[in-house]
């Protein structure tokens, strides 16, 4: 099957793990694809329990700041969830070069604290990625990031002088890792922060005995989102509701063989 024929599954969106306030937010142009539009349902939530905001990732929702959401586009599915067993995880060559280039960095983790440090940094990453001009203030990147209704780890990159250069936040629950966003310098793209963030937050859950890293949403037919099923073994939640292994690679294969 390939990508435009799965956009007209008939599956429903997945029903939350319990009852909650749900509210469907106006169609919006969709972030991962071109021309078509995204629809959102979601609910506030001021705390929220770890193991509970699991079950809640378990059935397709994400959060940003205290607003727990879940893509409900009319007949499209293609937004799965991906996680990783991180016992059974086996970085790539690409990802092993990664990893030695930046030993360099120290890594500090820690709970989520914003400073106008890493607001300047969040500006410079997001001016560069989406080329817009637009802002955000400590009270804005305050709400939509460093507030957080579920226990949360932030992940602080630099170089041996200090230098700011990436920051990366996930919840953490008691049996997941969920990666919310990550965001670094973009003058040193050439180190693969991101990809090196993914496989520090990895041996993060690794030490802690965590089953699994939560990488957000694979989306098929997106560059933006294919590099998540680079990292192996991993499992995506399919439209059925059933987590599957490796199933985002043979769907690829199935796309290139159209």
């Amino acid at each position: 099957m390939s990508a435009a024929q799965e956009q007209y599954c008939h599956y429903p969106a997945p029903p939350p793990p319990v009852p909650v306030n749900l509210i469907t937010a106006p169609p919006q142009p969709c972030p991962y694809l071109p021309d078509r539009l995204a629809t959102l349902r979601a609910f506030y939530a001021r705390q929220l329990d770890g193991r509970l905001y699991h079950r809640f990732m378990d059935t397709s929702f994400r959060r940003s700041g205290c607003v727990i959401y879940q893509p409900v586009c009319l007949n499209c599915r293609l937004c799965m969830p991906l996680r990783v067993p991180v016992r059974r995880f086996s970085p790539s060559k690409s990802q092993r070069r990664c990893w030695k280039r930046n030993q360099d960095l120290a890594v500090a983790i820690g709970d989520p604290t914003l400073t106008e440090e890493k607001c300047s940094l969040y500006q410079r990453y997001q001016c560069d990625r989406h080329y817009t001009e637009e802002q955000e203030n400590l009270q804005m990147l305050s709400e939509s990031l460093y507030t957080s209704p579920v226990p949360s780890v932030e992940f602080v990159y630099r170089t041996p002088g200090g230098r700011l250069v990436a920051v990366g936040i996930c919840d953490l629950c008691e049996k997941a890792l969920s990666s919310v966003y990550f965001f670094f310098d973009p003058s040193q793209r050439a180190r693969g922060l991101g990809i090196f963030g993914a496989l520090c937050e990895i041996e993060f859950a690794q030490r802690h005995g965590i089953e699994h890293y939560y990488l957000g949403y694979w989306v098929r037919g997106s560059r933006k989102m294919s590099y998540k099923s680079a990292f192996r073994p991993n499992e995506i939640l399919c439209p059925d509701g059933q987590w599957r292994a490796n199933a985002c690679a043979r769907l690829e294969n199935a796309d290139g063989e159209d």
